[in-house]
């Protein structure tokens, strides 16, 4: 029984309930600890979403300038390069002898007292064909053969709308005549 009675005792009573109001006030801070850290969270989460929002757009403008930046420079070494060609083929040109020579192979030019020659496939067959279309006809003459046939195109888009036209026609008085 003196267990027993230590155990009633006032001092134990005091003691056990100082036990408990300390771990209380000890749960308590913590609460308010926790509280005040989660309002400096949110603060903290708030100041750093703002940033972000008002970081976004320049950050935007920023990676799209660098973009176009890139695509200038590459344009400009672009540019560049299509200069020193057209440079080096104007310093050709100067030159009278590859002047004679372009216009020997792709004008067929000759000097005089030349004969000149050209061989177009190499089978050596001058026949010409029967027909050939409207190299053979006279310029008025294909002038008007595709004014003709523009205005036949037309007649028939114009033919088929009207049967088209005439048809639905048809179909709306029959409907009529049913009721």
């Amino acid at each position: 029984m003196p267990a027993d009675r230590d155990r009633f005792s006032t001092a134990t009573r005091l003691r056990a309930l100082g036990e408990h109001a300390a771990a209380r006030v000890y749960r308590a801070r913590i609460r308010r600890r926790r509280s005040r850290l989660t309002g400096r969270a949110a603060l903290l989460a708030l100041v750093v979403c703002s940033l972000v929002v008002a970081l976004a757009y320049p950050m935007r403008q920023y990676i799209s300038q660098r973009s176009d930046i890139s695509d200038q420079r590459r344009q400009a070494q672009k540019e560049r390069e299509d200069v020193k060609r057209l440079r080096e083929q104007k310093a050709r040109l100067q030159d009278p002898a590859y002047v004679q020579q372009q216009a020997r192979e792709r004008l067929h030019f000759t000097q005089p007292g030349e004969t000149g020659y050209s061989v177009v496939d190499g089978s050596g067959r001058t026949e010409r064909s029967a027909d050939q279309g409207a190299a053979d006809r006279p310029w008025y003459s294909n002038m008007w053969r595709t004014v003709d046939s523009a205005d036949q195109a037309d007649r028939a888009d114009q033919a088929d709308s009207a049967d088209a036209a005439d048809t639905a026609d048809k179909a709306d008085a029959a409907g009529r005549v049913k009721r």
